[in-house]
């Protein structure tokens, strides 16, 4: 049995994403992080940084139980156990990995900066900010050349980059300069309209 310990943050929901997609049984743990609930001793067993999400496969690899603690490694395992939200074409797994790894890397960086220097209200931070929003924002009119192509980030199918830009973007929507983002704008549409994605999203709400 697969469990996924979570609760609604972009990481969790980014593994919550990748289970409804890929068509796994799972059972979703709530972990309260509101009530400190990833401080306490239990969890803190299976994810000694107390921090979510916590995958746990009682069926893994050779019979054996696994625990998983990144959610980028809980997708991938997830696509490679289930045969899914990875091209059976070298070039596209090749394409949608390099789409997965540009999010998590290139694109989050300076939006994570920028989130964290705008808790300082002073002036030298505030500059330091509009120079990291922007750069985030010529990342993302790369990615809406590459969209004005196909309907997904490697190309014809849904993958796990799909996954990792979406939970990435709609962090920041309300940042960016939507006019000159039309097919970064439809791609979010699109994937937003998918009903695991839609579960996905809403697993670890409280009101869900």
């Amino acid at each position: 049995m697969i469990e996924l310990f979570g609760d609604a943050t972009g990481n969790s929901i980014r593994a919550a994403i990748a289970l409804e997609e890929s068509g796994l049984t799972f059972e979703p743990r709530k972990v309260a992080l509101a009530r400190g609930e990833h401080r306490a001793a239990q969890y803190l067993q299976l994810n000694p940084t107390g921090r979510v999400p916590t995958l746990v496969d009682s069926d893994g690899p050779g019979g054996e139980r696994l625990v998983l603690t990144q959610s980028n490694a809980i997708m991938l395992y997830i696509a490679e156990k289930s045969g899914t939200l990875l091209p059976s074409s070298a070039v596209e797994r090749a394409r949608a990995l390099e789409w997965l790894f540009f999010f998590v890397t290139d694109v989050i960086a300076p939006n994570a900066q920028a989130f964290i220097l705008s808790r300082d209200s002073t002036a030298a931070h505030g500059d330091a900010v509009r120079r990291l929003k922007e750069r985030a924002f010529a990342l993302y009119e790369h990615v809406d050349r590459r969209l004005a192509e196909r309907p997904f980030l490697a190309g014809r199918v849904f993958t796990l980059a799909d996954i990792a830009g979406y939970t990435i973007t709609t962090a920041s929507e309300s940042e960016l300069r939507w006019e000159a983002l039309p097919h970064v704008r439809g791609w979010l549409e699109r994937v937003g309209a998918r009903p695991a994605v839609e579960r996905g999203r809403r697993l670890f709400r409280s009101d869900a």
